[in-house]
């Protein structure tokens, strides 16, 4: 019969010094050892962890170090090239906006020099062809360059003054050229550059017949070849030979109102010509029925012949 190995464990007591044995069957020691080499093992994997952790809380090596310096350059890189970016967009943006203020400058000057053109302003007064002239003393503090918000409400402010300049001028010009259209179209002065008046508007004595008849415009006697201008602005309707009247020119200044230039001795003017007040209609001549060289003239208002004389005298406007 085969006996068991047992151990034996023995106790001492520190109070009785008295010892105790017990007795384990082998069943129960290799258990015990078992447990035994478990709690080893778990205290062995504490303490690498432990060792692991102090580890991963030291400092990071140069390698390491440079590494993370240029993780971070990197990222600086990449939003300084952004802001960049933005700037240059912002620069771009600006410099459009300039060039539609020198557009729209240029414009106003073009705008204002046609007003010096036309007597309007007074041309020793405002100079368009040059920059205004600016100046004052130096301030002595420090001078601050403008920001870029600064520069953006400072092209705001000057292309919102633009704009109400730009209005106010496009009215004046559009008074002007209404008061300039209507000065053309204002029928005065004598169709001659020289001569005399040798037969007045109304009855009179035919210089032929010698007969009481009527008269329907005046006779300005002058030089044979001078000139016969328009009194008015207007549209060439007849440019020819009619009986009585010789070469004549007539012409329609709207409104009613139509001129007749007669007798001449070479017509200058074509049928549908937009002729300006003071424009060479013809030369003076004596063709159809007439004693000498002068020109007939007459003023027709809604189809009835008005004084010339009335026109003739009329004040410049």
């Amino acid at each position: 019969m085969k006996s068991e190995d047992n151990m034996n464990i023995i106790l001492v007591s520190k109070s009785h010094g008295k010892s105790r044995v017990l007795a384990l069957s082998g069943t129960i020691a290799f258990s015990l050892a078992f447990v035994g080499a478990i709690l080893i093992a778990a205290a062995g994997w504490a303490g690498y962890s432990v060792a692991m952790s102090q580890a991963d809380a030291r400092e990071p090596s140069d390698s390491e170090l440079i590494a993370q310096w240029r993780s971070k350059l990197s990222e600086q890189k990449t939003e300084l090239a952004g802001v960049q970016q933005n700037v240059q967009d912002q620069v771009d943006a600006l410099t459009l906006r300039l060039g539609e203020i020198q557009g729209r400058l240029l414009r106003l000057d073009a705008l204002g020099q046609r007003f010096v053109e036309s007597g309007l302003v007074a041309s020793d007064e405002f100079d368009f062809s040059q920059p205004a002239a600016v100046g004052g003393p130096e301030d002595l503090l420090p001078a601050d360059s403008f920001s870029a918000p600064e520069l953006t409400r400072m092209i705001d402010e000057l292309e919102r003054k633009m704009l109400d300049r730009e209005q106010q001028l496009r009215l004046l010009d559009q008074v002007s050229s209404r008061q300039k259209l209507e000065d053309e179209l204002y029928l005065e002065g004598r169709p001659i550059t020289w001569g005399w008046l040798s037969s007045r508007y109304g009855f009179r004595s035919d210089p032929f017949t010698g007969k009481r008849t009527w008269h329907a415009g005046v006779d300005l006697a002058g030089k044979d070849g001078s000139d016969i201008i328009s009194v008015a602005g207007g549209v060439v309707t007849y440019a020819g030979e009619r009986h009585g009247y010789g070469n004549l020119v007539e012409v329609d200044h709207g409104d009613g109102l139509v001129t007749r230039y007669a007798h001449c001795k070479t017509i200058k003017a074509n049928v549908g010509d937009v002729v300006q007040k003071g424009q060479v209609l013809a030369l003076m001549g004596s063709t159809g029925r007439s004693t000498g060289p002068h020109v007939h003239f007459e003023v027709i208002r809604s189809g009835k012949t008005q004084n010339p004389e009335t026109y003739i005298q009329r004040a410049s406007r």
